[in-house]
């Protein structure tokens, strides 16, 4: 069987090292597009890239934070080019569709279900209503844990806009998360890392 057109032969270690942040991948894909077929689309682009590229990974370096960078850089690409298609939108088309539609409208996958399950409702809703640009920035750090540096190249922002986005962005969940344990309904509840310190 021939091996597809532009593809090379990576090595077993290199192969097991990348598909190693297969979770961690979808994560921030689902978190850049909220669609699951689109996350599994973006993170199929990101290793068909990756392992066609796979001669000019510096070995030594950070895999992990190359494959982050070529998931952003795909990301950016492909909402600018979504940007540019026009389409027509029949209002009344839509109303119908949406009233037709299950009340959730997406699809539960495996991943969705354990990640609601991990965060707090509270936390979920805190970080879901955060500007994309202070939800990533946040994630990234937060929840992958890569460097300010790291992040700055994925994004291809300065380290100074990195630290400030993370900055504001932990300052907005904490509010929203202070906003929802003083609320009536939620005021039983403690939402989690939140102290009156």
């Amino acid at each position: 069987m021939a091996k597809p057109q532009g593809l090379q032969r990576v090595s077993p270690a290199f192969e097991a090292e990348a598909l190693a942040s297969l979770d961690s991948l979808y994560r921030v894909a689902l978190r850049l597009t909220r669609s699951p077929a689109d996350a599994e689309d973006l993170v199929q682009d990101t290793y068909l890239k990756a392992f066609r590229a796979a001669d000019r990974f510096e070995p030594g370096t950070n895999l992990r934070a190359w494959l982050f960078t070529i998931l952003h850089n795909t990301a950016r690409n492909r909402a600018r080019d979504r940007a540019r298609d026009t389409v027509a939108v029949d209002s009344d088309l839509v109303e119908q569709a949406s009233e037709l539609a299950p009340a959730s409208g997406r699809a539960e996958t495996p991943e969705t279900v354990l990640l609601r399950q991990a965060l707090a409702p509270e936390l979920q809703a805190a970080i879901d209503g955060l500007p994309e640009a202070f939800r990533q920035a946040v994630w990234l750090r937060d929840v992958e844990e890569f460097s300010y540096a790291e992040i700055a190249e994925m994004l291809a922002i300065p380290i100074g806009t990195v630290m400030s986005r993370i900055s504001r962005g932990r300052r907005a969940l904490y509010d929203a998360l202070r906003a929802a344990a003083q609320s009536p309904v939620l005021s039983h509840q403690s939402p989690v890392g939140v102290t009156d310190d």
